[in-house]
Protein backbone atom coordinates (compact mmCIF):
# COMPACT_ATOMS: atom_id res chain seq x y z
CA UNK A 1 0.00 0.00 0.00
CA UNK A 2 1.08 3.59 -0.61
CA UNK A 3 1.07 6.17 2.16
CA UNK A 4 -2.42 7.35 1.13
CA UNK A 5 -3.82 3.84 1.57
CA UNK A 6 -4.25 3.19 -2.15
CA UNK A 7 -2.77 0.00 -3.59
CA UNK A 8 0.56 0.14 -5.35
CA UNK A 9 0.88 -0.73 -9.04
CA UNK A 10 2.04 -4.25 -8.22
CA UNK A 11 -0.81 -4.81 -5.76
CA UNK A 12 -3.31 -3.43 -8.27
CA UNK A 13 -2.12 -5.81 -11.00
CA UNK A 14 -2.05 -8.83 -8.67
CA UNK A 15 -5.52 -7.97 -7.40
CA UNK A 16 -6.97 -8.07 -10.92
CA UNK A 17 -5.13 -11.24 -11.88
CA UNK A 18 -6.04 -13.21 -8.74
CA UNK A 19 -9.15 -15.39 -9.18
CA UNK A 20 -11.92 -15.99 -6.68
CA UNK A 21 -11.19 -19.54 -5.60
CA UNK A 22 -11.84 -22.21 -3.03
CA UNK A 23 -9.60 -25.14 -2.14
CA UNK A 24 -5.86 -25.54 -2.38
CA UNK A 25 -3.36 -27.06 -4.77
CA UNK A 26 -4.70 -29.41 -7.43
CA UNK A 27 -8.24 -29.20 -6.04
CA UNK A 28 -8.49 -25.41 -6.32
CA UNK A 29 -11.74 -24.31 -8.00
CA UNK A 30 -11.91 -20.88 -9.64
CA UNK A 31 -15.46 -19.80 -8.89
CA UNK A 32 -15.36 -16.64 -11.01
CA UNK A 33 -14.35 -18.60 -14.12
CA UNK A 34 -17.16 -21.09 -13.57
CA UNK A 35 -19.79 -18.43 -12.88
CA UNK A 36 -18.89 -16.21 -15.83
CA UNK A 37 -18.59 -19.18 -18.20
CA UNK A 38 -21.99 -20.54 -17.19
CA UNK A 39 -23.59 -17.10 -17.46
CA UNK A 40 -22.15 -16.61 -20.96
CA UNK A 41 -23.28 -20.12 -21.95
CA UNK A 42 -26.82 -19.38 -20.78
CA UNK A 43 -26.77 -16.06 -22.66
CA UNK A 44 -25.57 -17.81 -25.83
CA UNK A 45 -28.34 -20.43 -25.63
CA UNK A 46 -30.99 -17.83 -24.88
CA UNK A 47 -29.92 -15.58 -27.77
CA UNK A 48 -30.00 -18.36 -30.35
CA UNK A 49 -33.25 -19.75 -28.92
CA UNK A 50 -34.80 -16.31 -29.27
CA UNK A 51 -33.56 -16.02 -32.86
CA UNK A 52 -34.97 -19.46 -33.72
CA UNK A 53 -38.29 -18.74 -32.05
CA UNK A 54 -38.83 -15.52 -33.98
CA UNK A 55 -37.36 -16.76 -37.28
CA UNK A 56 -39.43 -15.96 -40.33
CA UNK A 57 -39.32 -16.81 -44.02
CA UNK A 58 -40.18 -13.21 -44.81
CA UNK A 59 -38.03 -10.17 -44.18
CA UNK A 60 -35.69 -11.21 -41.32
CA UNK A 61 -34.93 -8.98 -38.37
CA UNK A 62 -31.50 -7.90 -37.25
CA UNK A 63 -31.01 -10.78 -34.80
CA UNK A 64 -32.07 -13.39 -37.35
CA UNK A 65 -29.72 -11.86 -39.93
CA UNK A 66 -26.83 -11.94 -37.48
CA UNK A 67 -27.45 -15.56 -36.44
CA UNK A 68 -27.87 -16.73 -40.05
CA UNK A 69 -24.62 -15.02 -41.10
CA UNK A 70 -22.82 -16.61 -38.16
CA UNK A 71 -24.21 -20.08 -38.90
CA UNK A 72 -23.32 -19.77 -42.61
CA UNK A 73 -19.80 -18.69 -41.68
CA UNK A 74 -19.26 -21.67 -39.38
CA UNK A 75 -20.92 -24.05 -41.84
CA UNK A 76 -18.49 -22.92 -44.55
CA UNK A 77 -15.52 -23.65 -42.30
CA UNK A 78 -16.87 -27.11 -41.50
CA UNK A 79 -17.45 -27.94 -45.17
CA UNK A 80 -13.96 -26.77 -46.09
CA UNK A 81 -12.09 -28.53 -43.26
CA UNK A 82 -14.14 -31.57 -42.26
CA UNK A 83 -14.20 -34.49 -44.68
CA UNK A 84 -16.23 -37.04 -42.79
CA UNK A 85 -19.90 -37.39 -41.91
CA UNK A 86 -20.94 -36.32 -38.46
CA UNK A 87 -23.93 -34.08 -37.65
CA UNK A 88 -22.29 -33.06 -34.35
CA UNK A 89 -19.37 -31.18 -35.90
CA UNK A 90 -21.34 -28.14 -37.10
CA UNK A 91 -23.12 -27.44 -33.79
CA UNK A 92 -19.90 -28.15 -31.89
CA UNK A 93 -17.91 -25.73 -34.02
CA UNK A 94 -20.58 -23.06 -33.64
CA UNK A 95 -20.69 -23.52 -29.86
CA UNK A 96 -16.91 -23.33 -29.51
CA UNK A 97 -16.62 -20.24 -31.69
CA UNK A 98 -19.40 -18.28 -29.99
CA UNK A 99 -18.56 -19.38 -26.45
CA UNK A 100 -14.83 -18.66 -26.78
CA UNK A 101 -15.62 -15.32 -28.44
CA UNK A 102 -17.89 -14.40 -25.52
CA UNK A 103 -15.14 -15.43 -23.11
CA UNK A 104 -12.73 -13.16 -24.91
CA UNK A 105 -15.20 -10.29 -25.26
CA UNK A 106 -15.28 -9.91 -21.48
CA UNK A 107 -11.78 -8.52 -21.85
CA UNK A 108 -13.28 -5.37 -23.42
CA UNK A 109 -15.29 -4.52 -20.30
CA UNK A 110 -13.51 -1.81 -18.22
CA UNK A 111 -11.15 -3.64 -15.89
CA UNK A 112 -12.45 -2.00 -12.70
CA UNK A 113 -16.19 -2.16 -13.42
CA UNK A 114 -17.24 -5.67 -12.42
CA UNK A 115 -14.51 -6.13 -9.73
CA UNK A 116 -15.72 -2.89 -8.10
CA UNK A 117 -19.32 -4.14 -8.13
CA UNK A 118 -18.28 -7.48 -6.66
CA UNK A 119 -16.10 -5.67 -4.11
CA UNK A 120 -19.14 -3.70 -2.96
CA UNK A 121 -20.87 -7.06 -2.43
CA UNK A 122 -18.00 -8.27 -0.26
CA UNK A 123 -16.11 -10.33 -2.88
CA UNK A 124 -12.41 -9.54 -2.70
CA UNK A 125 -11.24 -10.90 -6.06
CA UNK A 126 -13.17 -11.53 -9.25
CA UNK A 127 -11.68 -12.20 -12.71
CA UNK A 128 -14.21 -11.63 -15.48
CA UNK A 129 -12.31 -13.07 -18.47
CA UNK A 130 -12.48 -16.90 -18.42
CA UNK A 131 -9.92 -17.23 -21.23
CA UNK A 132 -7.27 -15.58 -19.03
CA UNK A 133 -7.59 -18.61 -16.75
CA UNK A 134 -5.44 -21.50 -17.93
CA UNK A 135 -7.82 -23.95 -16.23
CA UNK A 136 -10.68 -23.01 -18.56
CA UNK A 137 -8.72 -22.96 -21.83
CA UNK A 138 -6.94 -26.21 -21.01
CA UNK A 139 -10.20 -27.87 -19.91
CA UNK A 140 -11.83 -26.90 -23.21
CA UNK A 141 -8.86 -28.25 -25.17
CA UNK A 142 -8.98 -31.53 -23.22
CA UNK A 143 -12.68 -31.82 -24.09
CA UNK A 144 -11.77 -31.53 -27.77
CA UNK A 145 -9.04 -34.19 -27.45
CA UNK A 146 -11.51 -36.49 -25.68
CA UNK A 147 -13.82 -36.21 -28.69
CA UNK A 148 -10.85 -36.87 -31.01
CA UNK A 149 -10.11 -40.15 -29.22
CA UNK A 150 -13.79 -41.06 -29.03
CA UNK A 151 -14.39 -40.67 -32.75
CA UNK A 152 -11.03 -42.22 -33.66
CA UNK A 153 -12.05 -45.42 -31.89
CA UNK A 154 -15.67 -45.22 -33.08
CA UNK A 155 -14.78 -44.76 -36.76
CA UNK A 156 -11.73 -47.03 -36.97
CA UNK A 157 -12.56 -49.52 -34.24
CA UNK A 158 -10.28 -50.36 -31.33
CA UNK A 159 -8.12 -52.57 -33.56
CA UNK A 160 -7.85 -50.03 -36.34
CA UNK A 161 -7.02 -47.24 -33.89
CA UNK A 162 -4.31 -49.35 -32.25
CA UNK A 163 -2.93 -50.34 -35.65
CA UNK A 164 -2.77 -46.68 -36.66
CA UNK A 165 -0.74 -45.81 -33.56
CA UNK A 166 1.83 -48.53 -34.23
CA UNK A 167 2.07 -48.31 -38.04
CA UNK A 168 1.61 -44.64 -38.98
CA UNK A 169 3.41 -42.90 -40.60
CA UNK A 170 6.51 -45.08 -41.19
CA UNK A 171 5.10 -48.61 -41.18
CA UNK A 172 5.21 -51.46 -38.67
CA UNK A 173 9.01 -51.82 -38.85
CA UNK A 174 9.42 -48.39 -37.28
CA UNK A 175 6.89 -49.07 -34.55
CA UNK A 176 8.84 -47.36 -31.68
CA UNK A 177 9.24 -44.17 -33.70
CA UNK A 178 5.57 -44.20 -34.70
CA UNK A 179 4.46 -44.52 -31.07
CA UNK A 180 6.87 -41.80 -29.96
CA UNK A 181 5.63 -39.40 -32.64
CA UNK A 182 2.02 -40.18 -31.73
CA UNK A 183 2.67 -39.41 -28.05
CA UNK A 184 4.32 -36.10 -28.94
CA UNK A 185 1.45 -35.21 -31.29
CA UNK A 186 -1.28 -36.07 -28.80
CA UNK A 187 0.42 -34.18 -25.99
CA UNK A 188 1.08 -31.14 -28.18
CA UNK A 189 -2.52 -30.77 -29.38
CA UNK A 190 -4.22 -29.87 -26.08
CA UNK A 191 -1.24 -27.87 -24.86
CA UNK A 192 -1.07 -25.77 -28.01
CA UNK A 193 -4.86 -25.25 -28.07
CA UNK A 194 -5.04 -24.19 -24.44
CA UNK A 195 -1.84 -22.16 -24.21
CA UNK A 196 -2.40 -20.23 -27.45
CA UNK A 197 -5.76 -18.91 -26.31
CA UNK A 198 -4.63 -18.31 -22.74
CA UNK A 199 -1.39 -16.54 -23.69
CA UNK A 200 -2.98 -14.10 -26.10
CA UNK A 201 -5.86 -13.21 -23.82
CA UNK A 202 -3.72 -12.97 -20.69
CA UNK A 203 -1.37 -10.55 -22.44
CA UNK A 204 -4.29 -8.47 -23.69
CA UNK A 205 -5.84 -8.29 -20.22
CA UNK A 206 -2.51 -7.28 -18.72
CA UNK A 207 -2.18 -4.40 -21.19
CA UNK A 208 -5.67 -3.16 -20.26
CA UNK A 209 -4.68 -3.28 -16.58
CA UNK A 210 -1.49 -1.33 -17.27
CA UNK A 211 -3.48 1.30 -19.20
CA UNK A 212 -5.84 1.59 -16.21
CA UNK A 213 -2.85 2.59 -14.05
CA UNK A 214 -2.18 5.66 -16.20
CA UNK A 215 -3.80 9.11 -15.74
CA UNK A 216 -7.39 9.25 -17.01
CA UNK A 217 -6.61 11.43 -20.01
CA UNK A 218 -3.95 8.99 -21.22
CA UNK A 219 -6.27 6.05 -20.54
CA UNK A 220 -8.85 7.44 -22.94
CA UNK A 221 -6.20 8.01 -25.61
CA UNK A 222 -4.77 4.48 -25.41
CA UNK A 223 -7.75 2.33 -24.44
CA UNK A 224 -9.91 2.90 -27.53
CA UNK A 225 -7.23 2.06 -30.14
CA UNK A 226 -6.17 -0.99 -28.14
CA UNK A 227 -9.80 -2.10 -27.71
CA UNK A 228 -10.39 -1.81 -31.47
CA UNK A 229 -7.27 -3.86 -32.20
CA UNK A 230 -8.10 -6.33 -29.44
CA UNK A 231 -11.54 -6.92 -30.96
CA UNK A 232 -9.75 -8.41 -33.97
CA UNK A 233 -7.56 -10.53 -31.70
CA UNK A 234 -10.44 -12.02 -29.72
CA UNK A 235 -12.27 -12.94 -32.93
CA UNK A 236 -9.13 -14.44 -34.44
CA UNK A 237 -8.44 -16.55 -31.33
CA UNK A 238 -11.99 -17.92 -31.30
CA UNK A 239 -11.71 -18.67 -35.03
CA UNK A 240 -8.36 -20.49 -34.63
CA UNK A 241 -9.69 -22.62 -31.77
CA UNK A 242 -12.74 -23.54 -33.83
CA UNK A 243 -10.81 -24.38 -37.00
CA UNK A 244 -8.23 -26.51 -35.17
CA UNK A 245 -11.06 -28.38 -33.47
CA UNK A 246 -12.63 -29.12 -36.87
CA UNK A 247 -9.29 -30.22 -38.32
CA UNK A 248 -8.47 -32.52 -35.40
CA UNK A 249 -11.91 -34.15 -35.58
CA UNK A 250 -11.57 -34.51 -39.35
CA UNK A 251 -8.29 -36.36 -38.84
CA UNK A 252 -10.00 -38.59 -36.28
CA UNK A 253 -12.59 -39.59 -38.90
CA UNK A 254 -9.99 -40.55 -41.53
CA UNK A 255 -9.70 -44.33 -41.87
CA UNK A 256 -6.31 -45.22 -43.33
Amino acid sequence: MTEGGTPSSTEYILHHLTPLHVGHGFWTVHLDTLLVSMALGVFFCWLFWKAARHATSGVPGGLQNFVEILIDFVDTQVKDSFHGRNPLIGPLALTIFVWVWLWNFMDLIPVDLIPSIMGALGVGHFKVVPSTDLNSTFALSLSVIFLVYFYSIKVKGAGGFTKEIFTQPFGIWFCPFNVLLRIVEDVAKPISLGLRLFGNMYAGELIFILIALLPWWIQFTLSWPWAAFHLIIITLQAFIFMVLTIVYLSMAHEDH
